[in-house]
């Protein structure tokens, strides 16, 4: 259960971080668009590791059941 813990705090973490740069890229958008650009592309960098951690945390909750 420490490690199902463990990785939910995790998520909520980058979860925040990808809300931060979804924003800052939409912020950016009209102004500097490379810079905007890079922002969008770290946040599906970031979604990526969410989307792990959620088939890891599904994993885990089925073999604590």
């Amino acid at each position: 259960m420490d490690r199902l813990n463990l990785l939910k705090q995790h998520q909520n973490k980058l979860n925040k971080r990808y809300k931060q740069l979804i924003e800052q890229s939409y912020n950016l958008r009209q102004t500097d668009h490379e810079q905007s650009d890079v922002s969008a592309f770290k946040a599906i960098k970031i979604l990526n590791k969410l989307n792990r951690l959620k088939f890891l945390a599904r994993e885990q909750s089925q073999t604590v059941s």
